[in-house]
């Protein structure tokens, strides 16, 4: 119990010192994983999209050959972005570029620099969950909107995206949370996050386990938070449990839909409702 209260002790210390600096962090952590999370979404969706164009042996060679030589490209991009850790790729592309250009390549800004490692990396597992999401649409509506003459990427755009981006919501929040954790190895390239604080605090002080404490509370507060909203993000994009037809038009409510050989509908001549109801009489 002592060691609870000599633990509290320590954190109010630490936060009350060194609070504008651990917030100076989350602030830092939280607009790095929006925004690398909001371009991984848009590099996802153009890898997803490309991935799933489709060809047929009669399509010309050219045309062909591109869309393998795309997917090969993709399938390479993703495979070495999900297979190795974040913190390599931010050591290959800040030290890397330089070393092997003789400095004629460098980020001079911090934050470009983990903009883009961050969103790389994101955008390499969006990939696959759009792509995954495109395929899971029903054929069947691919077809249909092929029968009204609809184009390839009129398709896309007005009838299958719209489906595979509710159904992926759940995995773009899913990297999101990701990302704000993840981003704590952006130390390695000196960008100030929340865990970057946390580090320097422990260099003046050698209070460890107290800033450790800080950090794990104020990281399980940013998921938690973000989880939440993300909830009711997925609840307002399902919209109402119920819905009623509008009806102000019966014939206009009618129109297009089926009618039986022998009832008809009841704006027909050939409807029981209409006979019974007086309608067809002189």
């Amino acid at each position: 119990m002592d060691k609870l209260v000599k633990l509290g002790q320590d954190i109010v210390l630490l936060w009350s010192k060194y609070w504008p600096m651990y917030m100076s962090g989350v602030k830092n952590t939280l607009i790095l994983a929006l925004v690398a999370t909001a371009i991984g979404c848009v590099i996802g969706l153009i890898c997803g999209i490309l991935n799933t164009i489709p060809y047929t042996k009669n399509d010309p060679l050219p045309k062909r050959f591109l869309l393998k030589l795309i997917r090969v490209l993709v399938r390479i991009y993703v495979e070495v972005f999900r297979g190795t850790p974040m913190v390599l790729q931010a050591v290959f592309i800040v030290y890397g570029l330089p070393y092997f250009t003789d400095n004629a390549l460098r980020f001079n800004n911090i934050w470009v620099a983990a903009i883009l490692i961050v969103s790389i990396n994101t955008g390499a597992y969006m990939a696959e969950s759009v792509r995954g999401g495109i395929i899971s649409i029903d054929p069947g509506q691919t077809e249909g909107a092929k029968a009204i003459g609809m184009t390839h990427v009129q398709t896309m755009t007005s009838v299958i995206l719209p489906q595979a981006l509710r159904n992926i919501m759940p995995q773009i929040g899913n990297n999101f949370i990701i990302n704000v954790k993840d981003t704590s190895v952006m130390f390695i390239i000196s960008f100030t996050e929340f865990f970057a604080a946390h580090r320097y605090i422990v260099g003046v002080n050698n209070m460890y386990f107290p800033s450790a404490t800080i950090e794990m509370i104020g990281y399980l507060t940013m998921t938690l938070i973000a989880s939440f909203l993300l909830r009711l993000l997925e609840k307002w994009m399902d919209g109402s449990d119920s819905y009623e037809l509008v009806q102000d038009d019966q014939l206009v409510m009618s129109a297009g839909t089926y009618s039986h050989p022998d009832r008809g509908t009841p704006f027909d001549e050939r409807s029981k409702e209409f006979h019974k109801n007086g309608k067809g009489g002189r």
